[in-house]
């Protein structure tokens, strides 16, 4: 296998594996470590999983909208007009 050049992580002298990282380096990319991610991540503070809607993972989108619902059911509904 040939030398594909060196890991582009700050600091890294190691060999390449795939887009450009060493394999610990590619490894922590996939999980969206890298100061580059693979993919946006959710908005949340300290959360790297992918984005689903709104800018927030599932496990979040749902915390924060379950919680809209739920006070706008609560809510008393207008009465109707004659």
């Amino acid at each position: 296998m040939g030398n594909k050049g060196t890991c582009s992580a700050a600091g890294c002298e190691k060999d390449v594996q795939a887009k450009g990282y060493c394999p610990r380096h590619y490894s922590q990319w996939r999980k969206g470590k890298m100061p580059k991610p693979r993919y946006k991540s959710c908005h949340a503070e300290g959360c790297h999983k992918p984005r689903d809607r709104r800018g927030l993972c599932t496990e979040h989108y749902a915390k924060e909208y379950s919680k809209a619902k739920g006070a706008a059911a609560e809510a008393p509904a207008a009465p109707a007009s004659a």
